[in-house]
């Protein structure tokens, strides 16, 4: 998949974000590698939600393909693979913010502590800087 909507449904914003990431594990993988810090196919797995081994392997490689995510080696064991974002991928990081914030003010049981929502509402580019400034050295 290129960095256009050329083949797509249409040409509308929204059909494109929705196109890349819409499906409903996608943003939970990109997710677990932004802010939880994880990188291998093993940590990925291993996330609450319980995604089947396939299906992450799909979304992994859609991901890829729609350059969201990269792929490669890992210096220390050369078996295994790790994922990170891309410049793309990391450009998502203030629509997560915002779902997290949405979701926190309408979700009572959402497990985001209450002292960052409060961060994100009273500072968001700084919390997007914190962010930023993280992702940058996992590249």
């Amino acid at each position: 998949m290129t960095n256009t909507s050329e083949h797509l449904r249409s040409n509308c914003p929204i059909n494109f974000l929705l196109e890349t990431v819409g499906d409903k594990w996608s943003l939970l993988i990109i997710r677990d590698i932004m802010f939880k810090g994880k990188r291998t196919f093993g940590e990925l797995l291993s996330s609450a939600e319980g995604i089947a081994t396939n299906i992450l392997s799909q979304r992994l490689k859609h991901l890829e393909e729609c350059r969201v995510i990269e792929k490669s080696i890992d210096p220390k064991n050369r078996s295994k693979r790790l994922y990170t974002l891309t410049e793309k991928g990391r450009g998502l990081l203030p629509l997560m913010l915002d779902i997290t914030a949405w979701s926190a003010e309408h979700d009572t049981q959402t497990n985001t502590p209450p002292e960052f929502v409060q961060r994100l509402a009273n500072d968001r580019e700084a919390v997007i800087e914190e962010f930023n400034t993280l992702l940058k050295q996992d590249t």
